[in-house]
């Protein structure tokens, strides 16, 4: 047989799926805060009906001791004359007892319907109630069948020495059930009111402004691009309000991280196509680049080596351009370089030495070495230096000073150099995010990536970049490198090799 396959669901505009309708939920959150309020008054009305039911057992034989009591002391005006039989069944009767005895100075006087009762199946004493044997004795008489005769024993009237009358069970068990019917009915009544005003309470309080948070929650996860799915909090002062503004905090950040994403998915689709392009361009500036090595221009020979360098560098850049964000940087091949001359070549690429308007110095000694690889770290330089520049400036005011040096030196294993610059500084709004990409540029226009770049290929040398607080103007970037650490086994293992 045949299934006819389910419609897909709805979408936007924009292809995103729409949230589903909500479909009904029998055991919903409010459906079972109802059930669970019945349930839970219904049994504080047990509770409270199990000691009740005791106390009208008590309650109902005290008012026939009180009742019998009236009786006796009636028929006991006048001891000289004895009440009529018929009388005696009419006043028995009337008040539902089936005999009455009562001790005065050693002789007992009788009132009873047929005779003294000899088949008395229980006998409770009044005078000495206890809790468990009331609760006992109420349940009895409320489950047992059949009319038995019980008696009971009660405070004497004055004059007395004792006083007992004897009732049936089945009068007793249906003033029981009467009571217990009245309760049941009270405590359907009163679970009900009590249950709708919670629901109604708890309802309006709790279950829709839950449901609110659910249905952005659902409307969110299905469109999370789109600004009108994002929860706008009430502004309530409880658990709740908190809630809301925890979530949509939530929800702005993830829609602004994916937009990120996507930003930066774009991005690398572009930067793949001029990667492409930019490759062959640089292949073929690099054969008229290895024609200018031959020339015997004394000029082309001294910069032909920097250009073929540079461009070398710059094919090799595009062979990892999109490295950066898919995968980590390679691991770097260190060797011991001299940190004085890596920072000349950083300088002739940008042009520094000789630079029209920035001073220049290299401050770092000639034997100053790092233990590092020659290339990433001369990215590092190479965009720190690049920063410097820009933050400098190109104004011709001959007031503006325009300076740019990096400092440096060697302590035991560690190698430390600062770049230097008289720019405008790092605003504080930047220092948060500084070395992440996209977040930390500190000029209009700039994308960040060169401080993140440094700071990636630092943290790979084992090493830490940060933004050093000098007084005066600009700024300061110190990078610190150590060495790598020497493994004692390795070493060992050599030298017994």
């Amino acid at each position: 047989m045949n299934e006819k396959a389910a419609p897909p669901p709805a979408s936007d505009g924009d292809g995103h799926r729409a949230p589903a309708r909500r479909r009904f939920m029998p055991w919903s959150l409010s459906n079972k805060l109802l059930f669970l309020t019945l349930v839970f008054v219904m049994i504080a009305e047990v509770l409270i009906y199990i000691p009740s039911v005791a106390n009208f057992r008590n309650v109902w034989l005290r008012e026939k001791l009180d009742t019998a009591a009236l009786v006796t002391m009636a028929a006991s005006a006048a001891p000289e004359a004895s009440l009529p039989s018929d009388l005696e069944m009419r006043m028995l009767e009337s008040i539902d007892v089936v005999a009455i005895a009562i001790r005065n100075e050693g002789q007992r006087w009788f009132v009873a319907l047929d005779g003294m009762p000899k088949d008395v199946a229980a006998r409770h004493d009044l005078t000495e109630l206890r809790p468990l044997e009331s609760v006992g004795a109420a349940f009895q008489a409320l489950f047992s069948t059949g009319d038995r005769l019980i008696m009971v024993r009660g405070s004497p009237p004055e004059g007395s020495d004792g006083f007992e009358i004897v009732v049936r069970e089945a009068s007793l068990r249906a003033a029981l059930m009467t009571y217990s019917r009245n309760i049941l009915i009270l405590s359907l009544v009163i679970s009900l009111i009590t249950a709708m005003l919670v629901y109604a309470a708890i309802r309006f309080q709790l279950v829709r402004p839950i449901q609110r948070l659910s249905s952005s929650i659902v409307a969110f996860s299905s469109a999370p691009e789109n600004a009108s799915t994002l929860i706008q909090p009430s502004g309530r002062g409880d658990e709740i309000g908190v809630a809301e503004e925890r979530l949509a905090d939530m929800e702005t950040t993830l829609r602004d991280m994916l937009a990120q994403r996507r930003h930066l998915a774009d991005l690398g689709l572009a930067v793949s196509k001029i990667n492409h392009d930019l490759r062959n361009i640089l292949a073929s500036a690099q054969l008229f680049s290895d024609r200018m090595g031959s020339a015997e221009d004394p000029l082309v020979k001294r910069f032909a080596p920097k250009v073929i360098s540079s461009i070398d560098r710059a094919i090799g850049y595009t062979r990892s351009v999109l490295a950066y964000g898919q995968a980590s940087e390679e691991a770097p091949r260190r060797q011991l370089l001299s940190l004085s001359r890596l920072i000349d070549d950083v300088a002739d690429v940008l042009a520094l030495p000789g630079h029209e308007s920035v001073h220049w110095e290299n401050r770092v000694a000639t034997d100053v070495e790092v233990d590092a690889d020659a290339e990433q770290l001369f990215r590092v330089l190479m965009n720190l230096c690049r920063n410097a520049l820009e933050a400098v400036g190109d104004s011709q005011d001959p007031a503006v000073i325009r300076r740019i040096w990096v400092e440096g030196e060697r302590a035991g294993s560690v190698t430390a150099f600062r770049v230097c610059d008289t720019g405008p500084g790092v605003p504080e709004r930047a220092r948060e995010n500084l070395f992440l990409p996209f977040q930390g540029s500190v000029r209009s226009g700039g994308t960040g990536l060169g401080l993140a770049i440094a700071a990636e290929i630092t943290r790979a040398h084992g090493g830490e970049i940060r933004l050093v607080d000098r007084s005066g103007a600009g700024a300061v970037f110190e990078v610190t490198v150590p060495d790598r650490p020497v493994v004692l086994d390795s070493r060992r293992q050599a030298k017994g090799g």
